[in-house]
């Protein structure tokens, strides 16, 4: 090599202690001119370039043929890949079946059965990395102490009780239901009347509506009537979004995989933005409405109880977890806790292929597209609608182009995230106008979705409906011709004697039932139109399905006065708090109050019944 010395008295050490049997003839030296540039000389030591010693390359010589290791050098290497390999079969063997093991054990005894073999001596010996990954999939569930922390030690003092309260038939006035807190309204300046809460459709929280067309009347029981029974259905509290595509989920991915777009002005918050927001459960809010509207039917009818002749009430729901977290949160605010011992609560499989009179659209589907319309009739207003905030909004946000579906979802997580977090930066970028045309979006949806515009709305509606009829004449099914569940129509699973029934629904039932019993006062201003806001509407979501929304259907004995005084019984519907006009049922007559007679009211729903054909309107898949 030009201009470079073999250096056999120091250099050949050095490569001779490289390994045994590689000769310096393996090896190329580096030329000076490499080491120079990787900075290995140090002259400041008073040695010149010639004089420091040569770096090895590991590179064989293209011309030199390689040296074989001396035999016993070969049986080594080959007894260290056997070991090696031995280690790592035996590490395989010993961690694929322990995987498996924890998968089966999670899987068949579930958390528990997982934190059982944690508590396992032998569990002391597993690698901790595989600790790590169990901890992971399968976090260790804490479980409460209650030998350590008893809470019935007695010293309870003095539990005398009073007696059932009977708020609708002692007050003067009606009780209203207007609290929102802890949740922080949206800071946007709206006339004195005006709630911005109280137009999200059915993702508003549930308030006492004034008037459903009888302002003259209220939720209190008329002068000269008793309440007998009440049937009370109740929807779900405030949720999380559905798991369904599209949606504020969705928002929250199409922003994160754009890139460099940056927000200003009112829009800034957006950049530190965070998608916070869980799935289908109830969010604490949601589970305090349930609890607040409990307390508030045990106060309107906890008189009923007393009628029950030692029976238990049966409340129904589903196995949904916000349905089943919704019961039991309704039954802690109406008997106190502990509730479990109070009242029986019948949980329904909501799921494709059970009838469940409840989720009616489970074995009622929609397989003619019906769904598709609705979307085509929602992005038709709100190109109308939203035409001008999706204008207004983009100058503050650069590198990104808002679509109108975009700014549709930054009200949804307005409504959201208040519901959930208390509070939501997203709500204080729309005007007054822009939050009606919100709300008149929800009153398209579930107008041509689930109501008087769907076309199985009275199929689906029917089964709930038949066990109403069968509640009310005490009279049991014979013929299950809907989503009614014969597994359940018995003495036990579904009495027909006491005072009070409470079952909880989904948004969905409440508008099902508007058409599928005649209500037709809801729907007197007709199909929404995609152009504009009627001035008068009368067909509203937010008013009859927002979050904890709740029917009672009272079933009175009302006596009149003068010479002719007799006594009759009469049916009213509640719904939010203000009674609804029954006018649309047959036989059903005009009445401030809203009372039908008894008979006439089933007799009308009788002919609705036998008015569907529900083999014929419900494809069965």
């Amino acid at each position: 090599m030009v201009g470079l010395g073999k250096a056999k008295t120091k250099s050949a050490s050095v490569i001779a202690g490289a390994g045994p049997g590689l000769s310096e003839d393996d090896y190329e030296l580096q030329p000076s001119s490499y080491t120079d540039r990787l900075g290995l000389h140090s002259h400041s030591h008073g040695h010149s370039p010639a004089s420091e010693p040569l770096l090895p390359q590991y590179d064989p010589k293209p011309a030199s043929s390689p040296v074989p290791l001396a035999p016993h050098r070969q049986l080594e290497r080959s007894r260290r890949r056997s070991r090696t390999c031995a280690t790592l079969l035996c590490l395989w063997a010993t961690l694929v079946p322990l995987c498996l093991g924890m998968a089966l054990l999670g899987c068949w005894f579930g958390r528990k059965g997982l934190d059982s073999v944690r508590g396992w001596q032998a569990w002391e010996q597993v690698p901790q990395d595989i600790k790590d990954w169990v901890d992971t999939v399968a976090p260790y569930q804490v479980e409460v102490d209650h030998g350590a922390f008893p809470t019935d030690i007695g010293y309870a003092g003095p539990t005398p009780t009073g007696i059932e309260p009977a708020v609708l038939a002692t007050a003067p006035v009606a009780p209203l239901h207007t609290g929102i807190s802890p949740l922080v309204p949206p800071n946007v300046k709206t006339s004195s009347s005006f709630s911005i809460m109280q137009h999200w459709g059915n993702l508003s929280p549930y308030y006492s509506v004034s008037s459903h067309g009888l302002p003259e009347t209220s939720s209190l029981f008329p002068d000269h009537c008793e309440l007998e029974e009440v049937h009370w259905l109740q929807r779900h509290g405030a949720r999380y979004p559905t798991s369904n595509a599209g949606g504020p989920g969705d928002l929250a991915l199409r922003l994160k995989k754009a890139s460099g777009w940056t927000a200003t002005g009112e829009m800034s918050f957006l950049n530190d933005w965070e998608y916070r927001l869980g799935a289908e459960l109830l969010t604490p809010f949601g589970r305090q409405q349930l609890f607040s509207v409990g307390v508030a039917a045990r106060i309107k009818y906890g008189f009923l109880l007393d009628k029950m002749g030692g029976r238990l009430p049966v409340f129904r729901t589903e196995t949904q977890d916000r349905m089943l977290k919704s019961a039991q949160n309704f039954a802690a605010g109406f008997f106190g806790i502990p509730a479990e011992d109070q009242f029986n609560l019948e949980v329904m499989i909501e799921s494709k292929g059970f009838n469940n009179t409840l989720a009616p659209w489970n074995t009622c589907p929609d397989t003619e597209g019906y769904n598709k319309e609705v979307l085509d009739r929602l992005h038709q207003w709100d190109d109308v609608f939203l035409k001008d905030a999706r204008k207004r909004l983009q100058k503050h946000i650069t590198g990104y182009d808002l679509s109108i579906n975009d700014v549709k979802d930054f009200m949804d997580m307005c409504a959201y995230e208040t519901v959930a977090l208390g509070y939501s930066a997203f709500c204080d970028l729309f005007e007054q106008k822009e939050w009606r045309g919100y709300e008149y979006r929800n009153d398209i949806y579930w107008w041509h979705a689930a109501s008087f515009g769907y076309p199985l709305a009275k199929a689906q509606g029917l089964g709930w409906v038949q066990e109403l009829v069968s509640r009310l004449t005490h009279t049991r099914l014979t013929e299950f011709n809907s989503t009614t569940n014969s597994s359940f129509h018995d003495d036990v699973h579904f009495p027909l004697n006491d005072p009070i029934y409470v079952d909880f629904t989904h948004d969905t039932e409440f508008a099902l039932l508007l058409a599928a019993m005649n209500l037709t006062t809801f729907a007197e201003s007709g199909e929404p139109p995609l152009d504009h806001i009627p001035k008068h509407r009368s067909f509203i979501a937010s008013k009859f399905c927002p979050f904890g929304t709740n029917l009672q259907l009272q079933v009175l004995k009302c006596s009149s006065s003068g010479i002719s005084a007799k006594t009759d019984r009469q049916v009213r519907l509640i719904l939010n708090d203000a009674a609804v006009p029954l006018t649309g049922i047959d036989g059903c007559p005009k009445d401030e109050d809203g009372l039908c007679p008894f008979e006439a009211f089933v007799r009308g729903m009788k002919e609705i019944i036998a008015g569907v054909d529900f083999a014929t309107d419900c494809v069965r898949e």
